[in-house]
């Protein structure tokens, strides 16, 4: 696999996680999804998941298997959002280390083909994703109210940058609705 195949994400949400629905799941043949957590699920700072990302939970479980798999080390805060979305997870991930999301598929007993891995980062959340032989999908950031002044992300920015220098296309594959 090439470099630019490695930051290559399969799909491209124009919008939040909240944008990925059962038909596009279903579209794509996916059986579970290994879901990041920082600003993929939640802003960085939040520490409770939102009523709307609850009910898009509920709503996806339906139709597929969910695991959460954050970088982050905090088991307070990243067992705490877990806990009120009722989903497994595995913490201190060191994505783009494939050891947890392996481990998360394991317990969802599925083949990495079927599984989506879900995230804001190339770097991180694509690039193990695709390692891994995923279906990998970037998504916008979630961005905390508070900081809407602020919405840049700087490190996605150069990593976007950086991946079509590679040649990875960061636009196209886009689903907006």
């Amino acid at each position: 696999m090439t470099r630019n195949h490695l930051l290559q994400p399969d799909l491209i949400l124009a919008g939040s996680v909240l944008k990925l629905t059962p038909d596009v799941i279903q579209q794509y043949g996916l059986k579970g999804l290994v879901l990041d957590v920082d600003d993929t699920l939640v802003p960085i700072r939040a520490g409770s998941a939102s009523p709307a990302l609850q009910r898009w939970v509920e709503e996806i479980r339906t139709c597929t298997a969910l695991w959460l798999v954050s970088n982050n080390l905090s088991e307070a805060r990243i067992g705490s959002i877990a806990r009120s979305l009722n989903l497994p997870y595995y913490l201190g991930a060191t994505k783009p280390s494939r050891r947890k999301i392996r481990a998360a598929l394991r317990e969802m007993n599925l083949p990495a083909h079927q599984v989506g891995m879900v995230g804001d980062r190339l770097f991180t959340d694509v690039l193990a994703g695709n390692r891994l032989g995923m279906f990998t999908i970037l998504v916008e950031p979630i961005i905390h109210p508070d900081f809407t002044a602020i919405s840049t992300h700087p490190i996605r920015n150069i990593e976007v940058w950086i991946s079509e220098i590679l040649g990875a296309s960061i636009t196209g594959k886009v689903i907006k609705k």
